[in-house]
């Protein structure tokens, strides 16, 4: 099964090819995709008319973060190379993009802020359709009985109060940087 992440150093949609986004935006074939919410990665724009093709249903949301989630270090080495932190955005010194710093509930809330979805579709592309996507959505996705107890407890907002791992308290966040 492959998952392409959306835009992701993929030959782009144009008015004269399609592609790799334009195949994988137009196949039944390619059922899974996966997208890094961040509004830099991918234009807001961009992810709703990926998201208005695709679907929900067979949308992931994912985070191509560094080891910069949750520190306040605003330059750190990463594959041997310096790159810079900066508005949720890690660059090289010449301002390429070299991954993200977006967790997971940034990710769900970006989702909802940016390109309009609702709760309930940006939580499932953040736990439920990757479940589906791996095949264990027997066991992860969910909240009921029988499946495996790996929770994360959210406020109003959407930001990260604490988490369970099989059952078991691991944290409480200092949502200073959702982790």
């Amino acid at each position: 099964m492959v998952l392409p992440i959306f835009f992701n150093a993929m030959t782009p949609l144009t008015s004269c090819e399609s592609g790799v986004v334009g195949a994988a935006l137009q196949t039944d074939l390619l059922t899974w995709c996966g997208l890094i919410a961040d509004g830099h990665h991918v234009h807001p724009a961009t992810m709703r008319v990926a998201m208005a093709a695709k679907g929900c249903e067979h949308m992931l949301l994912v985070t191509d973060a560094i080891q910069s989630v949750g520190s306040h270090e605003k330059e750190m080495a990463f594959l041997g190379k310096k790159v810079l932190r900066s508005d949720g955005r890690v660059t090289t010194e010449d301002g390429t993009l070299a991954g993200s710093d977006l967790d997971m509930a940034t990710a769900v809330r970006n989702t909802i802020s940016l390109i309009g979805r609702t709760p309930t579709e940006a939580l499932q592309m953040a736990s439920l359709r990757p479940a589906e996507f791996l095949g264990i959505d027997d066991q992860f996705g969910r909240i009921k009985p029988g499946y495996r107890a790996s929770v994360v407890a959210l406020d109003d907002d959407f930001f990260v109060q604490a988490t369970w791992i099989d059952g078991v308290y691991r944290c409480v966040s200092i949502n200073d940087g959702d982790i």
